[in-house]
């Protein structure tokens, strides 16, 4: 499994659009979007987990490409440090 990061979402989106979006490309396991904790607002990112074997190749069909009205920001999520 690998996790994908996905930046600049639209502030609107829901987990279950971003796994549609994602589903488009290849097998997504699971999405979620990052909420502030005091807001509840989205935090315009997301995080989408898929196949490792799809992985690469998601990122570079939808890196750069717009999802509703935003140019999408795709790389693989790096361990927090």
């Amino acid at each position: 499994m690998a996790t994908l990061y996905v930046g600049n979402l639209p502030w609107r989106t829901t987990a279950e659009e971003l796994t549609s979006f994602f589903s488009n490309y290849g097998h997504v396991i699971d999405s979620r979007i990052i909420v502030d904790r005091e807001t509840g607002r989205s935090r315009g990112f997301g995080f989408v987990e898929v196949q490792e074997e799809d992985a690469q190749k998601i990122i570079e069909a939808v890196n750069g490409i717009e999802f509703n009205g935003r140019v999408l920001t795709v790389n693989e999520a790096r361990a927090r440090e």
